[in-house]
């Protein structure tokens, strides 16, 4: 069995709901999984130790900073909307950092603002990705993209790139939890059953693969 890392993106501005989902089941299912592969979370900031303050208000400690990210020492890097995408340059940085992810062959997970900072990064022309609407990606600065957005809940290209708007965090979770391969295929849909559609049948399908 071996222990994952798994990278979250946090900033001034973050959009609390955006993955909420996605790192709250990474852990959970990690503390309870059977001898496989688990992962743990690590939020990566401006600077390592100074808190960021969430759209929410929620202060975050940051573990590492963007500076010291490295994508041979990670599994997949998420990075969540927040306001400062869309009022300046400060969070460019990590969409370099996601730059460098893709080009190791690491993957990278974004969603609303964060696909924006992506799309002016040139890193969306050539791959096959979703977003907050059409529209919105489309006006970024050197986006050249158009052809290749998908109308759809959330979107994964080559095993590379998930993307997703901001009213799909369940749907962006459920992508990234495929990446990872962190739930059997009859367990991932009852998930996506029971957040996604409040499905009640799908509850005692989680509980037997939590008891498993």
């Amino acid at each position: 069995m071996a222990r994952r890392i798994v990278h979250l993106a946090v900033y001034d501005t973050l959009a609390d709901w955006e993955t909420g989902h996605a790192v709250a089941h990474i852990r959970e299912t990690s503390l309870h999984r059977p001898p496989r592969d688990t992962y743990e979370v690590v939020t990566v900031g401006p600077e390592a130790g100074r808190p960021v303050t969430t759209m929410g208000g929620v202060r975050i400690l940051p573990d590492l900073a963007l500076d010291d990210l490295r994508p041979e020492d990670s599994t997949l890097l998420i990075m969540p909307g927040a306001t400062l995408w869309d009022t300046g340059g400060e969070l460019a940085p990590y969409a370099r950092g996601a730059r460098a992810f893709l080009a190791a062959g690491v993957p990278v997970a974004a969603i609303c603002g964060a696909v924006a900072g992506l799309a002016r990064e040139g890193l969306l022309d050539d791959r096959a990705h979703t977003g907050a609407a059409a529209e919105y990606v489309g006006g970024q600065p050197g986006y050249g993209g158009h052809a290749r957005y998908v109308e759809a809940d959330a979107v994964t290209d080559g095993g590379l790139l998930v993307t997703a708007g901001p009213t799909e965090p369940v749907a962006f979770a459920r992508e990234v939890f495929r990446m990872l391969d962190l739930h059997e295929p009859e367990v991932l849909d009852a998930w996506v059953r029971l957040f996604g559609s409040s499905d009640p049948s799908a509850f005692p399908v989680l509980m037997e693969a939590g008891s498993r």
